[in-house]
């Protein structure tokens, strides 16, 4: 699979520091080291699965995958203290016997079996510093690392978008979390200084120009520190209001539905209509970003916290603070971002304003009694790609 875009001198310094702990765990050189990043979603949220619109960047953090043929599978992983994982075969019914962090490695080999590209073992040490649990996707950038690394090794060349579906098959049908295309799409599609607007039923992308700079501005992304479990029951449910609503009105996705539409059900009602009106902002964003007009964004980035705070229920006591606290102290818009139940949010802020809303996220947290936030600033960094 050849590089989607020229590795940025972070990720080789991450892909320098895999490529030591393989040589440190198995005493030989990695024949090539793979790195595949987080993503923010700049707004888009539960549409993927809806065969909606998303409007991924891919993070300056990264899984990096260091990798070599071997006639036994053995993973290595600083993600639980550095131990390693040993299994002698992944296919058939062993796979189900692979848990933890290392499924999904295991699961991108199955996947990659099951969709026509059979891969024998390796050896992988992976190291990312994607943040764990925060809604930035680490897990989607731990698969993409092991997807291109497996597939360059043997001799698989995968169009972009397909091998982000294989990866999507790994998460929802061997880890178990039923999630749609977006995150491993961001990982592998995006470009660098780029958001990516993506429509999920045919996975046609466009890269469009995401420069903050001339106007003055930064993204602050807040990583609240509250759990953030994609697996657990209230995703699924989420997942399975959205199909309940969709074959109420007749429609294969809510994509479909009528602009106009209306259902009995409360619940169901509201899991539609932010469904709807996500789409309907995520192409408003599009035109006023090719505009030129990054700061127009703002009321949309809010309008869309909104809708997953009352509609959707997917916001959390973390994530409300720190989108209204970075309003309060002047942020152009913010809202969370991912699957939510925990996680990040966004700020889009004036530079001169980002200390006075880092502070104002930070207090209300304190006061709160709520986990301190992290709080950093985001640019759309390279996808996945071969670094060493």
């Amino acid at each position: 699979m050849p590089a989607h875009n020229t590795p940025d001198p972070h990720a080789e310094a991450l892909a320098r520091t895999a490529a030591e702990a393989f040589r440190t765990v198995y005493g030989e050189e990695p024949e090539g080291v793979w790195a595949a990043p987080g993503r923010v979603n700049l707004i888009g949220e539960h549409t993927d699965y809806n065969d909606g619109f998303v409007m991924p960047f891919a993070l300056p953090f990264y899984a990096a995958a260091a990798a070599s043929k071997s006639e036994t599978w053995e993973f290595h992983s600083t993600y639980d203290g550095g131990s390693t994982v040993r299994s002698g075969r992944l296919d058939g019914p062993a796979v189900q016997r692979v848990d933890g962090w290392a499924a999904y490695l295991a699961g991108v080999a199955w996947a990659l079996g099951e969709s026509g590209y059979p891969v024998g073992p390796v050896r992988i040490a992976l190291y990312s510093d994607v943040p764990h649990g925060a809604g930035l996707s680490s897990s989607a950038a731990l698969e993409c690392a092991a997807l291109i690394a497996l597939a360059d090794l043997y001799g698989h060349e995968i169009d972009r978008a397909e091998a982000a579906r294989i990866a999507q098959l790994a998460e929802n049908e061997y880890v178990g979390a039923p999630t749609g295309v977006l995150d491993q799409s961001a990982s592998l599609l995006c470009s660098e200084g780029n958001v990516m607007f993506m429509d999920c039923r045919d996975l046609s992308r466009e890269q469009v120009p995401f420069d903050l700079g001339p106007e003055g501005l930064t993204m602050l992304v807040v990583d609240t520190r509250a759990p953030h479990r994609h697996a657990d029951g209230e995703y699924g449910a989420r997942r399975a209001d959205c199909e309940e609503a969709a074959r109420l009105l007749g429609v294969s996705h809510l994509r479909d539905a009528p602009a106009d539409a209306t259902l009995a059900d409360d619940r169901l009602n509201r899991r539609m209509r932010h469904v709807l009106s996500e789409n309907e902002r995520v192409q408003a964003t599009v035109s006023i970003l090719k505009g030129g007009n990054v700061s127009g964004i703002g009321d949309l980035l809010t309008a869309s916290h909104v809708s997953l705070r009352d509609d959707y229920e997917v916001s959390s006591v973390e994530l409300d603070s720190a989108v209204d606290a970075a309003l309060g102290a002047g942020a152009l818009g913010a809202r969370m971002t991912g699957g939510g139940f925990g996680g990040s949010a966004i700020a889009l802020v004036r530079v001169e304003d980002a200390p006075k809303v880092e502070t104002a996220v930070l207090e209300a947290a304190a006061k709160a009694d709520l986990p301190e936030p992290r709080i950093f600033t985001a640019r759309a960094a390279a996808g996945a790609h071969r670094v060493l």
